[in-house]
């Protein structure tokens, strides 16, 4: 039994026809103390069926270090979703519930190598010329999470400085223990600026940009 229903397959096989280029779903996983690595194996693999312009890759942290180093994974299960390059766009914990909505969005945002942000946003993470990371602490069941995430991968499509971070807060609850994750979604930037909730974009931005301040 899959993750996906048939009606499910239907209705995300039709939004993955708006896909313009290629895109490869990379999913990390560990077969030590990894409670949903298998899953989300499983599930990028029941997508990745759903159009001829995805395609799945599963490296196994243990045995490819060098390749978990080169794209910054330090925790699994990990998901990347890779266009004609490596925008920065990750998902550490499995992107089930809520946060699924955001895999498939991102998937068409990559496929056009555009972010989709406002003229406005985009003139504004241009000043951004620092490496810097956006972490999201999200759980499953939170509606407002994706929205967040999403902001953050589309910052990150948009500036190659930026790195968009999904964390499941509940499948990693040293990382939610350290950054005091009461309430999600919770955005930390850089270990720097700390904010909650699914922000509009300017405010988003503007938090984002605290950094150089």
């Amino acid at each position: 039994m899959g993750f996906l229903s048939d009606q499910d397959k239907q209705e995300i096989t039709k939004m993955l026809q708006e896909m313009e280029q290629p895109v490869k779903l990379i999913v990390f996983k560990s077969d030590a103390n990894c409670t949903y690595c298998q899953e989300t194996a499983m599930l990028m693999d029941e997508v990745a069926q759903l159009s001829d312009k995805l395609s799945l890759d599963i490296i196994d942290v243990d045995q490819e270090k060098d390749k978990a180093q080169a794209y910054g994974i330090d925790k699994v299960p990990a998901l990347v979703i890779e266009g004609s390059k490596d925008y920065g766009i990750r998902f550490f914990g499995i992107p089930a519930g809520y946060e699924f909505s955001a895999v498939l969005g991102d998937i068409i945002d990559v496929s056009k190598g555009d972010s989709g942000l406002a003229e406005r946003t985009r003139k504004e993470l241009a000043k951004i010329n620092i490496p810097v990371r956006i972490q999201v602490f999200v759980t499953p069941s939170c509606p407002y999470c994706p929205t967040a995430v999403r902001m953050a991968h589309k910052f990150a499509i948009e500036n190659e400085n930026i790195r968009g971070e999904m964390v499941e807060a509940q499948e990693f609850p040293e990382l939610a223990q350290k950054y005091e994750v009461y309430a999600v979604p919770k955005i930390v930037v850089n270990d720097e600026v700390e904010f909650e909730g699914a922000l509009p974009e300017p405010h988003f931005v503007k938090q984002v940009l605290r950094i150089l301040k």
